[in-house]
């Protein structure tokens, strides 16, 4: 694998108080963050990610558990 290249410039550009957009992970700290800037939609949008997040968890858990049982423990 080929060596990363070292950026010498340095960047002036500000960080925004804007929402950062693209998909986040549900853990804590974006679901309190759209809790505290109270935007009703963020919020159910939100919810509805960590809702479909956690259904794929638990999808995933159970075939984990299904695989370990016909590995025999």
């Amino acid at each position: 694998m080929p060596a990363r290249k070292k950026t010498t410039k340095k960047s002036s550009a500000k960080k925004s108080a804007s929402v950062p957009t693209g998909p986040r992970p549900p853990y804590g700290d974006p679901i309190r963050g759209a809790i505290a800037r109270g935007d009703v939609q963020e919020m159910k949008n939100v919810a509805a990610s960590a809702r479909k997040w956690m259904a794929d968890v638990q999808s995933a858990l159970k075939d984990l558990d299904s695989a370990i049982k016909k590995a025999g423990k």
